[in-house]
Order: structure tokens, then sequence, then C-alpha cells
């Protein structure tokens, strides 16, 4: 299958509501999406930040979106599209394609799906092979529940989510409308909570559950623990990669997004508009106001009361030059305990002097 640029530059301007230029020949038909790089003849292409300026003179592409400020570059080269955020049509652009050219299967439910007669399904509900609908669970119109998933007593399902194959939404728990859940996630297994009683840990039941808004996005593998007492909270607009943890009674503020591997500890709380690395930390009981940006593998280790971007992290080097460093580190504080009675020694001596 293949799109006209006119097709693709009405459809831009439609979900933009901005402007969409086309420069260039709008009954060109565009076979594939790709990168500057690999772009043939018949591809559209993009460019999205001006240090790759010098890549667009030598694509091949058939189009390339881009900035106003490329304008000029762009059209010497050849056609264009000219928006206001390139990466931003681009996305768009992305979902068109897939729509175009991976159209969605009719609602059905499979005959080997159990789904519990309390269970409520609303309009245009598709269920997969072996999937199960506990007791009392709601599911919204046009959801896609996929093969081997789990959706447990009383967990809702929001309109036109989409959960991948093998995910499990535990007793309780609550999804938003057009999420998307990958493969294997977990939502509402029990927190890590035990007291420790004469050597022996004790298991604290979690009594809470998972709340989860909409239009979120979650990775693969990526495990969400319910609350202790009140709920987990991811807020709408919330997307975590593949294999991150968020620990019970964590809130994420909307729109944060955190890469693979990221793990957040019980109870902290992140604000709106975050960003976390990958394979980054946030520890708990901590706060992160709103547009903090946590690097990759970094450590939080205190609460963060200012956006900004922030690093935690022993820089990687030679083996034996690391090892010499962390030996550095760990004199810190007696090195500075001696400056400062170096500093007093010093400023000591100069008042006497000058009395003298």
């Amino acid at each position: 299958m293949t799109l006209r640029l006119a097709d693709i530059v009405q459809f831009l301007a439609g979900a933009t509501g901005a402007n969409a230029e086309l420069i260039g020949d709008p009954g060109l038909q565009i076979e594939r999406l790709s990168t500057l790089e690999a772009a043939g003849p018949q591809d559209l292409s993009f460019l999205s930040h001006p240090k790759y300026l010098a890549k667009l003179a030598q694509s091949a592409a058939a189009c390339v979106i881009v900035a106003p400020a490329a304008r000029q570059a762009a059209v010497g080269r050849g056609a264009c599209i000219v928006v206001d955020d390139p990466y931003h049509a681009f996305a768009l652009v992305t979902q068109l394609w897939k729509q175009r050219h991976t159209p969605q299967s009719p609602a059905q439910i499979h005959p080997s799906a159990f789904i519990d007669p309390t269970a409520t399904l609303a309009h245009g509900v598709s269920v997969g092979a072996f999937a199960c609908i506990g007791e009392g669970a709601v599911i919204g119109a046009g959801a896609r529940i996929a093969e081997h998933c789990v959706v447990g007593r009383h967990a809702q399902v929001g309109a036109d989510t989409r959960l991948a194959a093998r995910v499990t939404v535990a007793d309780g728990c609550r999804i938003g409308s057009r999420c998307i859940v990958h493969p294997g996630a977990v939502i509402g297994a029990d927190g890590f909570g035990f007291a420790l009683h004469e050597g022996q840990w004790v298991k604290i039941e979690q009594l809470g559950g998972v709340l989860i808004g909409d239009d979120v996005e979650i990775g693969a593998n990526t495990c969400i623990d319910r609350g202790a007492l009140q709920d987990t909270v991811l807020e709408d607009g919330v997307k975590l990669d593949n294999l991150v943890q968020i620990g019970h009674n964590v809130r994420v503020g909307k729109h944060t997004a955190m890469a693979g591997c990221a793990g957040v500890a019980g109870s902290a709380t992140i604000g709106a508009h975050c960003t976390v690395g990958g394979g980054a930390i946030v520890l708990g009981h901590l706060s992160l106001a709103d547009h903090v940006h946590v690097s990759a593998a970094s450590v939080v280790t205190r609460s963060i009361l200012k956006p900004g971007n922030y690093t935690g992290l022993f820089p990687i080097d030679d083996n034996a030059v690391w090892e010499k460093n962390a030996a550095t580190l760990k004199q810190l504080h007696t090195l500075r305990e001696r400056l400062r009675l170096a500093e007093k020694a010093i400023l000591n001596s100069g008042h006497i002097e000058e009395k003298s």
C-alpha cells in the first residue's frame, strides 16, 4: 500500500490544527517511512534537529518533513513538508501508516476464552484465545484483550485500551481509556511489604490497588505493584518502557516517561512531565518536583524539589584507575575535616599577626 503526499499533508493539518506546507508533487506515492540515511526514492523521512542538516542533502528520500528553519535546504534537495515540529509530525504519520497498513480485525470472543458470567463487556470488545476475565470485571467499549491475558476480579479496563499477550491485571486494579500494555506486563502484583519480627519476615498484606489513567503506555514485562493500603497511581499520559519496576504506593504524575530498567521504590512521588533515564533508581519515600529529568543509571537518594536535569553516577574508567578514585572518594570526609582545620589555623595565624 502507498499513501499520496497530498493525503499525508491533509492528515497532518487535521491532526495538528496547524499549517503543513507541501513543496513538491502532491500526487507522489510514498511506499515507506525511513531514516534520512536509509531512505530511498519512494520513502518519506524527517529532519528533527539542525545537527543532521548535512545528512539532508545526501538523502535519497522522496520527501522530507522539516522545520521552517530548514525549508531552504530541503527545497534545494527536493520535495518537502514544512511543519513547526517535524518529530511530532513524523510520529503522527507513523500512526496513520499503521492504521492504513495493519487494519484492526473485527471484534470477537475466542471460544477458548473464559469470561465470568458476572463480568461486563461493552460493545466491540475483543478477547483472545485462553484469556480469562474474572468475576465482576468491567471491560470498556472497543477494548482488545489478547491471548492468555488475565483480568482479575472487579478489575476495570477502559475503552479502546489494548492489552497485549500475557498481560495480567490483578484483582481490583483499574486501567483508563486508550492505554497500551505490552506483553508480559503485570499490574497489581503484591508490593514488597514485610515486617521483621524476631528474625523472621512477616508478610504485610497489600490491600490497595493500582489506578492507571488514560493514554498510558506500559512496556513489556514491566511490573506495577499494588498499594499496601492506598492505590499505586499512574496519572494520564505516563509512558513506561520495558522492565520498569514501580513499587507500592508510588504516584507518577501526568506525562512522565521512564526508560527501560528504571526502578521506583515504594511510596515515592514523581511529578508531572519528568523523565527517568534507563537503569536509574528513585529510592523510596522521596519526592521529585514537576519537570525533573534524571540521567540514565543515576541513583536518586534525596528529594528533588526544583525542576532541572540531575545526574548521580560514578563515571566508567579503566578498572585500576576506578579503584584508585573510589579509594580516594572514601577519604573525602577526612580530607575535608583536615582542610577545615588548616583553614582555621591559617585564619587564626593571620588574626594574631594583624594584632601584633
